[in-house]
């Protein structure tokens, strides 16, 4: 029996997301996204076309890598003005009834002890069915307006988070028993304080005494994501992820970072086949394939080159601003995003990519590859990927919204499941247990549930 195929989507509560330009295109509704309707409208399409989740990324500070200035990015609405992703959870929760909600937020600029009750609470109002997405961060902008100089360097970043996972994973998994709350109106007893214990955490980073804030929710410890394809954001994916996202302009690159995501977490002792793995892709379709490759090119006229360079160097910290556009794109070793130059240039060393190409490359859905077809067409591309790559499903970014996603939900998705390549159902549940099948909490065997406490 063939896999199934999986789909996320890729969203930020912002004007531009991963395909700068397009946000002037007539079509497009993301001038919407202050309002709750935009959101609510978006939910209620991915839950009917059977995602698995509304993936939203995030960052704490502005592009301001190119030209060194925020400009460009301003002037082109380059993920900025960008609002807070966790606040829409509660609201598109009460909207549906089994879409997850994968929400990134950077843990080296929080707390863990009010990271931890915020998710809680999400986690409760969702009914189960929020996941965090974990990031170090990789803007300097962020580091500044948050006190710092300037970022904390790449792998010192991920030493930080391990002890941070370590925090809230105390917090979440081993504060309150499961059998704490009585909640019993005759004694008037509501937890039994006997069975909710102080952490007692001294770490080199973080001193946490205390008890967690909230009672245990559905699923106590969020779904974890993570994305990291450097050497210590790999081994920190084999520690701690349950799903994991990979970026690649081919099949080659992305069949890499799938093989090495599955050898680190087998080399940190965990069955491969327990981490789910996304690639990240932009779906073009219409009823024909001649009205998608006319699609395809209207929105490949609305793709603007300095509003790419502005989001790639911020992702790269390149200043892409001093380079010609026919210069080639050769890897550089910074303190930013490490995987977005790497996916362009040393993970494919056959290609050479000029500098123009990568902007061209990158307007129209990021990283990932452009599936230009008629449903058919489309469904055989993706059934390609997945087989050639060892994915297992894909993280969907977008033109045009909502217009993206209509043409999924509406046409890609019916042809898949004429395949039987796509589930028809949702079985319920909370996020973990509808995406691994193996219950609500964490596997004992998970590195959340072997902390503990003094």
């Amino acid at each position: 029996m063939s896999p199934q195929i999986r789909f996320n989507a890729f969203q930020m509560n912002t004007v531009s997301h991963q395909s700068p330009g397009l946000w002037t295109h007539p079509r497009d509704t993301s001038h919407r996204y202050k309002s709750a309707e935009h959101w609510v409208e978006l939910a209620r399409l991915l839950e009917r076309g059977g995602f698995d989740a509304l993936f939203l990324a995030d960052v704490l500070g502005v592009y301001d890598v190119y030209a060194g200035s925020a400009d460009a990015a301003l002037r082109h609405a380059v993920q900025a003005p960008l609002n807070d992703p966790l606040a829409l959870v509660p609201l598109l929760a009460h909207a549906t009834r089994h879409l997850g909600f994968g929400v990134t937020a950077s843990l080296t600029y929080e707390h863990p002890y009010t990271f931890a009750r915020r998710m809680s609470t999400l986690d409760h109002l969702s009914g189960g069915r929020v996941g965090w997405n974990i990031v170090t961060g990789y803007l300097d902008s962020a580091a500044r307006n948050l006190g710092l100089k300037q970022q904390i360097a790449h792998d010192d970043r991920y030493d930080l988070a391990d002890e941070y996972l370590d925090v809230v994973y105390k917090l979440w998994e081993k504060s309150w028993d499961d059998d704490a709350v009585l909640a019993d109106k005759a004694s008037g007893v509501y937890a039994d304080p006997a069975r909710v214990h102080p952490i007692r955490h001294e770490g080199r980073h973080y001193t946490v005494p205390g008890i967690h804030l909230c009672e245990p929710s559905p699923q106590r410890t969020p779904f974890l994501y993570q994305a990291g394809t450097s050497p210590r954001g790999l081994a920190f994916a084999a520690r701690h992820a349950e799903a994991t996202f990979v970026c690649g302009p081919s099949k080659k690159v992305v069949k890499r970072y799938v093989d090495q995501t599955r050898e680190a977490v087998r080399a940190a002792g965990r069955d491969p086949q327990e981490l789910l793995v996304y690639a990240q892709a932009l779906i073009v379709t219409a009823p024909t394939a001649a009205l998608a490759r006319a699609k395809y090119g209207d929105y490949l006229d609305h793709v603007d080159i300095e509003a790419s360079l502005a989001l790639l160097s911020g992702w790269t910290g390149v200043d892409f601003s001093k380079l010609p556009l026919d210069a080639t794109v050769d890897y550089i070793e910074t303190e930013a995003g490490r995987s977005a130059l790497a996916s362009l240039s040393s993970a494919d060393p056959e290609r050479k990519w000029t500098v123009r190409e990568a902007a061209r490359f990158i307007g129209l859905g990021g990283r990932g590859p452009v599936l230009v077809g008629d449903p058919g067409q489309v469904a055989d591309q993706l059934e390609a990927w997945q087989a050639q790559t060892g994915a297992d499903g894909f993280n969907l970014a977008f033109a045009v919204a909502h217009e993206s996603m209509r043409d999924v939900v509406e046409l890609v998705v019916p042809e898949l499941q004429r395949r039987g390549r796509y589930r028809k159902h949702y079985e319920g549940g909370t996020l973990r247990g509808q995406l691994l099948g193996r219950g609500d909490r964490l596997p004992a065997s998970h590195a959340g549930r072997q902390v503990s406490i003094a």
